[in-house]
């Protein structure tokens, strides 16, 4: 049996007639950038989020970017961020030409809050926070800091999408959420697609001029902007599978609790859900002290895994200049040795499933 790591085509396959309606109907109406379909989408999406405005982009690392320059952050200026993220997440500062300041996650793989203080400077601009894995972080906490600092809070959701903390939806805490809707996402496009939403219509007014030139009159520039538009046909594909979204996390969410219960072996560390917080399993991630040897197991039998990520941000070669050294954050360090994503999406069956879960076992 082969077990691949992401599948995609189930997905697409439950709601098949629903997507091609929706792509056909984009092909005949002869209008392919920023129209109905964008601005039904965004629509949509608002009241999913629960925030008041969505502007539609290209991607999420635009999306990181443009929430960055949109609050006038720049060069010299600091930004706090945890050094276990994606590398997009950093580049959303440094893309800025500010200086990503590292901390420690903490053991749900998230930004451990209680390190953000003794990180703040005078150059301390914002807080940027990423929901790794589909997980929740601790935002009741780090929302606090960052009002009590007078801290801009962005949220990187690329991973979250439908996640929450308390209740509320992860994206909808800080000025800015930030999505992310490559194809492997929970709510993933059929291409590159990205959102920002806010409650802060200035805020929103900025970024939309932004994705669009810097513009809002067609051939009157107001800022420097950038080409970062959602396009009509991702925004009717993402239309429909957003109608299904909550059901898609009540899937992956079933899909972890099985391996949870089934996986039983002492070098195998499980991850876990902190109280309050919510996880809609983008990824499912364990930890192995042997990672690579367990990872060439899994691939002997056909089971198709993933790092995510194997080198930490702060020790990339493309940030070398900002000086840090191995050693420097321990336990992003440890998890980048032994973190593993194991398979898991739409359409996933159990026997599936149970072939990846007695090969862990065996290991």
């Amino acid at each position: 049996m082969q077990i691949k790591c992401n599948v995609l085509d189930r997905q697409f396959q439950m709601h098949q007639e629903e997507y091609e309606e929706a792509a056909l109907r984009v092909l005949r109406s002869g209008w392919y950038i920023l129209g109905k379909e964008v601005e039904q989408f965004e629509e949509a999406f608002v009241v999913y989020t629960g925030r008041k405005y969505c502007v539609g982009l290209n991607s999420g690392l635009d999306a990181l970017i443009m929430s960055v320059r949109a609050l006038g952050i720049g060069a010299g200026d600091e930004v706090i961020v945890q050094a276990n993220t994606y590398i997009a997440t950093v580049l959303g500062i440094t893309e800025n030409k500010a200086v990503p300041v590292f901390i420690e996650p903490d053991e749900y793989f998230n930004m451990d809050a209680e390190q953000i203080e003794q990180a703040i400077t005078p150059r301390t601009k914002a807080v940027m926070v990423t929901h790794l894995y589909g997980q929740a972080s601790n935002m009741e906490r780090i929302a606090q800091i960052a009002e009590k600092h007078r801290l801009a809070l962005i949220e990187d959701c690329a991973q979250s999408h439908g996640a929450r903390f308390g209740g509320k939806m992860t994206g909808s805490f800080g000025i800015s959420g930030c999505f992310s809707f490559y194809p492997t996402k929970n709510l993933g496009a059929f291409g590159d697609a990205g959102a920002v939403v806010t409650d802060d219509k200035a805020f929103a007014d900025q970024i939309r001029m932004m994705r669009n030139y810097g513009s809002r009159v067609r051939y009157y520039n107001e800022i420097e902007g950038l080409n970062s538009r959602l396009d009509e046909m991702q925004a009717a594909l993402l239309r429909v599978k957003l109608k299904y979204m909550d059901e898609l996390n009540d899937e992956r969410k079933k899909l972890a609790a099985v391996y949870d219960r089934g996986i039983q072996n002492d070098k195998i560390i499980l991850p876990k859900v902190r109280n309050g917080a919510d996880s809609i399993y983008h990824q499912y991630v364990i930890r192995c002290k042997e990672r690579e040897k367990l990872q060439e197991f899994l691939q002997e039998r056909d089971i198709q895994t993933q790092i995510h990520y194997p080198i930490p941000p702060h020790l990339a070669d493309c940030y070398r200049y900002l000086g840090h050294e191995k050693g420097e954050f321990l336990l992003a360090e440890q998890y980048a040795r032994e973190v593993l994503s194991l398979p898991v999406y739409t359409g996933m069956t159990d026997e599936e499933q149970q072939y990846v879960i007695a090969a862990i076992n065996a290991f």
